[in-house]
């Protein structure tokens, strides 16, 4: 009696299903990297865990990263430097006011990064960064200089067309990136077991910051009090 079409081969079967493992491998292996990387930081994550953690061998890692320094460099580039591209081909097609730009900026970034497992990079560069010289220099190209450039570029666009009055980029740029590496630090440390009470809303947070950094905490017209 010939085999109805809907009889598969149980052995042809677990070979497409180990093919498809082996393919899914490295993405499989960056996801566990990442949650052990946020879960216990840089130092005390071992190359062994990830693997298991995957469901491979520690060889197997390996094989598709030479060391824990490339593995977690390939982590960051999969989860946040990797996105640089898209948002510079964003905001270079962006049609509207840079006010408009500059809140899309923000919010995009909160909710691409901020909002996801991988700003626990962030916290982990934090407090480790001192111990490992390499990987602080490579997130220092791959993400740090990146973002200072693109909230550069924004503000310089502010100016020129005369949206923004003239300002010290070099410091106007910080104003934009701590409110959200507060956010990221909060979720990752004291957000973390903070009673109802302390309770913070991103987007809400996000929102007063926009607004704090296009209109001030003066009124309009209302002289900013001189420094002692």
């Amino acid at each position: 009696m010939p085999l109805s079409k809907f009889t598969c081969c149980p052995l042809a079967e677990s070979q497409a299903k180990r093919e498809r493992r082996k393919e899914a491998r490295p993405g499989e292996l960056l996801a566990a990297a990442l949650d052990l990387f946020v879960e216990k930081g840089f130092a005390a994550t071992r190359a062994e865990e990830v693997a298991a953690r995957a469901g491979v061998s520690k060889g197997t890692l390996f094989l598709y990263f030479g060391s824990k320094e490339e593995l977690f460099k390939a982590v960051v580039r999969e989860n946040i430097s990797g996105r640089f591209t898209e948002w510079e081909a964003e905001l270079t097609t962006f049609t509207g006011t840079t006010s408009e730009m500059l809140a899309y900026a923000m919010r995009s970034w909160w909710e691409r990064v901020g909002m996801t497992k991988a700003s626990g990079i962030t916290k982990l560069m934090m407090s480790e960064a001192r111990n490992f010289p390499e990987i602080a220099e490579f997130y220092q190209q791959e993400v740090i200089l990146p973002g200072h450039e693109l909230i550069r570029r924004i503000l310089q666009r502010g100016i020129e067309r005369g949206e923004f009055r003239v300002l010290d980029l070099e410091h106007a740029v910080y104003s934009v990136i701590a409110p959200m590496i507060f956010m990221m630090m909060w979720k990752h440390s004291v957000g973390a077991c903070a009673p109802a009470s302390f309770e913070m809303h991103p987007e809400l947070f996000i929102n007063q910051q926009i607004e704090l950094l296009l209109h001030g905490l003066t009124g309009a017209g209302q002289p900013v009090a001189p420094r002692a």
